[in-house]
């Protein structure tokens, strides 16, 4: 299995290890193997790899545009060749099944892509002055400096490089830190650049304690900007502490997707759609559908038409490549996801179809008779649970959909497109999805939610616009009279 062998920090173009007095262990899900055993990162260690990004920084914006280009270009290559190492780690470390492991693997390939046109979209602008005298102000786009990226457990290698690529090829340098959960993911991806061919210290990564390196990391003043990915609660707190430091932010924290059947729908779609975005990745994914929402004169048939659709999803071992739910990534999260079944049915849920655990894998659960206030509904579950809300209106669905702090994404299901996307444009979350359900990103299209769910845009012109800075210059063409 390619789990990286190398000691496990790497910081201006070299592998070392942490200076860390904590031993860390990564562990397969699935069977409980051991992957890593390694010292953790230290402060020094940050402030290490801080300081060779920043000086790696200054020559890596003066490069040219094709010289950026082209490296990303090598880096999708060298990811190209090494697909079947990827595949290997994301199955050990977290549990990914197949669809899984191609969903990272070729929407990493199209950010990787994208980001190699970024350099080409620094443009700037030339604003004729106002003033008598004669003026040009000239408006450029520069790179922000050091960007850190802190990457998050259940999707950790995509998530990761949808910061890390369009950082570098946006003319900055990158401190990247994995969770301790998934860091082998994020040595991957230093694999990757340092094969490509980038200099050294324009991508260093980092995993350590949150203790030691966490808040460090956020604060630390040759940091210009945070991009965070992970849950709203632990997102609060690093925008608070960026506010207080006057740093810029990034934040896809957490969802509660809805997912609408109106009365005109196709039933058998919208069933297989709520299941797959139920148990996609065993449900640990930000976008999957938290709550399906159905107008009750459809309901009683969608929901066996759902417990039909979850009756057929094979679960088991990611290695088999038939396999569509895996095992969830930490025991600590199949606890939690038992905790808020039990809870969700004595508050009155009616169980439609029954789940069973097997240590870390967790059966299809299908809960109908669900209402908003019933924990299952209220949280981000991150588990494979299909929770089926009955509403007695199109207004009660919206009003459902409407009634969480998260806004993330959201589907709708309706026969007729134009009444799905007028039902859409009044769902308050940043990204809505017809007649699909709600787990959809492209590289090259607009990403990000309202709400709790995080601040900022990823993807296309729009992660070029956060990950730089605007600067105005004014020339002056004539003499100023001063006095």
């Amino acid at each position: 299995m390619a789990v990286p062998n190398h000691p496990q920090q790497y910081i201006n173009g070299a592998w070392r290890e942490g200076g860390s007095s904590a031993v860390l262990e990564n562990h397969n899900p699935f069977n409980q193997e051991l992957i890593q055993r390694y010292q953790g990162a230290s402060a020094q260690d940050l402030n290490d790899a801080v300081a060779a990004a920043k000086t790696a920084q200054k020559a890596w914006q003066r490069t040219t545009q094709r010289e950026k280009s082209q490296k990303m270009l090598a880096l999708a290559q060298v990811l190209e060749h090494r697909q079947a190492d990827l595949y290997d780690i994301l199955r050990a470390e977290c549990g990914s099944v197949d669809l899984k492991c191609g969903a990272e693997f070729y929407g990493t390939l199209d950010h990787i892509r994208m980001a190699a046109h970024f350099p080409y979209q620094m443009d700037g602008k030339i604003i004729r002055s106002e003033m008598a005298q004669a003026r040009n102000n000239y408006i450029i786009k520069k790179p922000k400096g050091v960007i850190g990226v802190i990457a998050p457990w259940n999707f950790p290698f995509l998530l990761a490089m949808r910061s890390v690529a369009p950082a570098v090829a946006t003319g900055n340098a990158v401190v990247l830190r994995p969770s301790t959960t998934t860091p082998a993911s994020a040595f991957f991806i230093a694999e990757l650049f340092d094969e490509a061919g980038f200099p050294p210290g324009v991508v260093n990564v980092i995993s350590g304690l949150s203790t030691e390196i966490g808040d460090a990391l956020v604060t630390h003043p040759d940091i210009a900007l945070i991009s965070f990915t992970g849950s709203t609660e632990v997102g609060r707190h690093i925008g608070e502490l960026c506010g207080k430091h006057l740093k810029d932010v990034s934040l896809e924290l957490g969802g509660n997707s809805s997912l609408c059947v109106l009365p005109d729908a196709d039933l058998k779609q919208a069933a297989k759609a709520a299941i797959w975005g139920s148990y996609c990745h065993a449900g640990q994914i930000c976008m999957a559908v938290n709550r399906v929402i159905v107008h009750q004169d459809v309901y009683a048939e969608f929901v066996d038409l759902a417990v039909q659709a979850a009756l057929a999803v094979k679960v088991g071992d990611p290695a088999d490549k038939a396999v569509f739910l895996g095992p969830l990534t930490t025991a600590q999260q199949v606890q939690q996801v038992e905790a808020t079944i039990a809870q969700t049915i004595a508050a009155g849920a009616t169980v439609a179809l029954e789940g069973k655990t097997e240590g870390q894998l967790m059966y299809p659960w299908v809960l109908s008779d669900v209402s908003n206030d019933m924990l299952a509904a209220k949280c981000e579950l991150f588990g494979p649970v299909c929770s089926i809300l009955p509403a007695s209106s199109e207004q009660e669905m919206l009003d459902m959909a409407n009634a969480t702090d998260y806004g993330l994404s959201s589907a709708v299901f309706s026969g007729d497109i134009y009444r799905g996307m007028q039902f859409a444009q009044n769902i308050e979350t940043g990204m809505v999805f017809v007649n699909d359900q709600s787990i959809n990103e492209e590289a090259h299209i607009i990403f990000g939610g309202e709400k709790d769910s995080g601040i900022g845009r990823f993807n296309g012109q729009w992660v070029v616009d956060k990950f730089t800075t605007e600067q105005r210059i004014g020339v002056q063409e004539e003499d100023r009279v001063y006095f």
